[in-house]
């Protein structure tokens, strides 16, 4: 028996024994993370660098990037290294950090997502008072407010996750820190339930936010669709499909992986599905986003031209 004062450090849940696929995990993980940061990366040189982006909505897609690019590099990273020197171990404050930041990024992208739908919302419902509503201070605030929501929410969890006596073996059936992989270790009922109150609170507060966004493309399918033309609809629509894509991708993948019955779970479709809503929202939706948006691809277009023929010239002038 050990207990969380003696723990130096936990063991993840390994992907395979068998070291090919381990190595085929370590290739599959750097693609994923290498075209996650490149992806991210061009969005935000591209939104920081174009002043036709210097709108609430880039702004915010700014943002976006900056949590997708937060959640890759917390847990590939060390899924990368543990596959590639067959290792499973995870230092004790390495796993705090991981979980809380973590935490922190995927917490700020769903309140993120969230104030992205009430962009829609007031682009498409209240047209004439978008400058007033959405204007450069108003979006400062609403994104340090997701900010600071999240960092507090993080900060909460991890604080009260790694208080708990941890009796039962330090094996996590995860591939990184998550709190229901730690729970399972504790053997305190008064700290347990004291985190699932915690628990309780931010899944009603997510749920807050997702009646919200349910709420507000209500009305802006209503608005649409009262419009009389049909590019005008199309239009419009075009608009709403990247953020209510990457909003369904973004909670589908969670609630596979938290709210599927008890019956069905299994080591491999835990694992699975931790991959699916860990790795492949951050991945995919710089990509979701560049699909439609025209002015982003117009830009991403101008800046890539721009660099290839900088480095055409330098060749050229070395010559």
């Amino acid at each position: 028996m050990s207990n969380s004062s003696s723990l130096t450090q936990f063991l993840l849940l390994a992907f395979s024994d068998r070291r090919e696929l381990q190595l085929l995990h370590f290739w599959l993980f750097l693609a994923i993370s290498l075209a996650a940061l490149l992806a991210n990366g061009l969005i935000l040189s591209a939104v920081a660098c174009d002043h036709h982006l210097h709108t609430p909505m880039g702004f915010f897609l700014l943002n976006l990037s900056l949590t997708d690019l937060g959640c890759i590099c917390t847990t590939v990273p060390k899924a990368m290294h543990n596959s590639l020197w067959d290792t499973t171990t995870i230092s004790y404050m390495g796993c705090a950090a991981q979980l809380f930041y973590f935490y922190f990024f995927i917490l700020a992208e769903y309140f993120l997502l969230t104030i992205m739908c009430y962009d829609r919302y007031v682009a498409i419902c209240k047209p004439l008072h978008y400058g007033t509503l959405l204007g450069s201070r108003a979006c400062a605030h609403m994104a340090a407010a997701a900010w600071a929501t999240a960092f507090l929410n993080a900060l909460l969890h991890t604080a009260s996750t790694f208080s708990l006596p941890l009796c039962q073996g330090n094996a996590l059936d995860q591939f990184f820190c998550e709190i229901p992989a730690i729970l399972k270790l504790s053997c305190s009922h008064s700290g347990y339930l004291r985190e699932i109150g915690l628990l309780w609170f931010t899944i009603s507060l997510a749920f807050g936010c997702f009646v919200f966004i349910v709420f507000s493309y209500v009305q802006i399918f209503r608005a649409v669709l009262r419009i009389p033309s049909q590019q005008g609809r199309h239009k419009a629509f075009s608009t709403c499909l990247p953020h209510l894509a990457v909003v369904s991708l973004f909670v589908s993948t969670g609630m596979f992986a938290y709210l599927k019955p008890p019956s069905s779970s299994s080591p491999s479709l835990d694992l699975a599905l931790s991959v699916l809503y860990s790795m492949v929202p951050p991945a995919l939706n710089p990509f979701i986003y560049s699909l439609r948006n025209q002015e982003l691809k117009d830009a991403l277009r101008k800046m890539m031209t721009g660099c290839f023929s900088s480095a055409i010239n330098c060749l050229v002038s070395g010559l």
